[in-house]
């Protein structure tokens, strides 16, 4: 199994087949549908294959793949995976086939142009976390930008070139930085590209602080943290609804995964230093962005403000260093893969029949769409954090941990959780109670059998993990336990 090629199938079963299906092109855009999904299915089953075979047991990359590249340069095709990277590789490969079953009527133009985009992407992101080698990191974090910047410039609502270059602007001048970063450990260790070999670099703490800081801006900009998270809600308000399932549910997630395998294990001491910077700005985010959600009159802009604030959670727990808290954002970052990827597709249902986003053009959903109205509770409850749904198990488990290590901050985030509460009620009594006050709302119908079965996937999943995380938790137990060794231990030459 060390030697399998699982992950280059992982990678490049949804690229070549994303290029496939742009060869197949528009005139046939039904054949163009079902061989996008054929291939998203083969690339899931290659994701769960990679779950099967995988050993819970060690915290060592497992499915390793080591390929020179560029020999004169030392960069290799270097790949490999832990708990931390396993289930947001499934994550990714779940989420495009059934972004590619709700586009299925949707997008009526460009079909085969928007399904290989969505293919051609997953490859990509699943290469971010994969990835062992610096170079090849950075080759499919930049890449990836391209499908999305594609998808909401040609797709997206009426101000969606504004949203592209502000999204693609804000995202790649952050990974400039990351790239100079990454070219000055090249040369301190021994002129390596291997990720694993920056962890064992020995680093001054001023050198320290500057990678941090270049890779803080790389991260935080994807995350989105507060204050670079402004490209966000316009992102989301003009993206197709597939690409704000994405955006949200995964791309978002890289940032994080970028703190957890670079950051923190690469200059430990930096991490620890300004950890104090990273709390904050995780309080911030999880308060007053949660603040900013509750006057919002478009349900994308809210829920894309809710991201930011969820995300928060996640920062926080990563950077008070304790094991239970970071296993809680990991968690907490799943979870919020599956009820964003929900909250959006729930969106987009309403805006399929109603065509707007408005808040004030909806109220009395419930009368009329019964099962809709049932499984957007489920969601909007995850979102809040009820007890038995996914929401809960992460953001307890980092203000568990939090407390641990500081109590006013564990109380914070306990009552920006509150405020997190009141704009999912509050979004959700005005678009589903009440009375029908709009000619419009008395007319829709409730899920079709295609938009029910996306919906009570993802439904399952945000129960299943609610219910029973232990199985989560057990393949990212010990990945963590590692990660917080490493960054324990002091990289400060003597």
């Amino acid at each position: 199994m060390a030697h399998s090629s699982l992950l280059s199938y992982a990678i490049w079963v949804p690229i070549v087949g994303g290029l496939l299906v742009l060869a197949v092109g528009d005139r046939r855009a039904a054949a163009a549908r079902w061989l996008a999904l054929l291939v998203s299915l083969a690339a899931f089953a290659v994701t769960v294959l990679l779950f099967a075979g995988f050993d819970t047991h060690t915290a060592a990359m497992q499915f390793s793949e080591r390929v020179a590249w560029i020999p004169t340069l030392n960069i290799f095709y270097h790949l490999g995976i832990d708990g931390i990277s396993l289930w947001f590789i499934l994550l990714t490969s779940l989420l495009t086939v059934l972004v590619i079953i709700s586009s299925w009527r949707n997008v009526k133009e460009r079909v085969a142009q928007f399904m290989a985009a969505f293919l051609i992407m997953e490859g990509m992101m699943i290469g971010v976390f994969c990835a062992l080698d610096a170079i090849l990191f950075y080759v499919f974090w930049e890449a990836m930008l391209i499908p999305m910047f594609l998808i909401i410039g040609v797709w997206g609502g009426p101000k969606r070139v504004y949203a592209t270059i502000k999204f693609f602007l804000y995202t790649f001048l952050g990974s400039v930085l990351m790239l100079v970063a990454l070219l000055y450990l090249y040369f301190h260790s021994g002129d390596s590209f291997g990720l694993l070999v920056f962890q064992k670099t020995p680093l001054g703490m001023s050198a320290q602080v500057l990678i941090f800081l270049a890779f803080f801006f790389a991260f935080a900009v994807k995350i989105p943290m507060w204050p670079v998270h402004t490209w966000l809600p316009d992102a989301h308000v003009e993206a197709p609804t597939g690409g704000s399932v994405i955006l949200a549910a995964v791309m978002l997630k890289m940032g994080a995964y970028g703190f957890l395998r670079l950051s923190l294990p690469i200059v430990p001491d930096a991490s620890h230093k300004l950890a104090w910077l990273m709390i904050a700005l995780s309080l911030i985010a999880i308060i007053y962005v949660a603040l900013v959600a509750i006057v919002q009159d478009d349900m994308k802009k809210l829920i894309a403000y809710s991201s930011i604030a969820h995300m928060g959670i996640v920062t926080l727990g990563f950077f008070v260093f304790d094991s239970v808290a970071i296993e809680g954002g990991i968690i907490q970052m799943l979870s919020h893969g599956f009820v964003s990827a929900a909250m959006f597709l729930c969106v987009g249902v309403l805006y399929d029949r109603m065509h707007t986003r408005n808040i004030s053009a909806y109220g009395g959903v419930a009368n009329v769409m019964p099962i809709f109205a049932a499984l957007m509770m489920l969601f909007a409850m995850a979102n809040v954090g009820l007890p038995g749904t996914s929401g809960f198990v992460g953001e307890f488990m980092v203000v568990l941990g939090t407390y641990q290590v500081s109590p006013w901050a564990a109380i914070l985030a306990a009552t920006g959780l509150i405020t997190g509460a009141s704009y999912t009620l509050w979004l959700f009594k005005r678009v589903i109670f009440g009375a029908i006050t709009q000619t419009a709302v008395a007319g829709l119908k409730d899920l079709d059998g295609r938009e029910m079965f996306v919906l009570a996937t993802l439904a399952a999943f945000t129960l299943l993990l609610g219910l029973w995380p232990a199985p989560f938790l057990d393949i990212v137990h010990n990945s963590v336990q590692h990660l917080v060794t490493q960054v324990s231990l002091s990289k400060i030459p003597a």
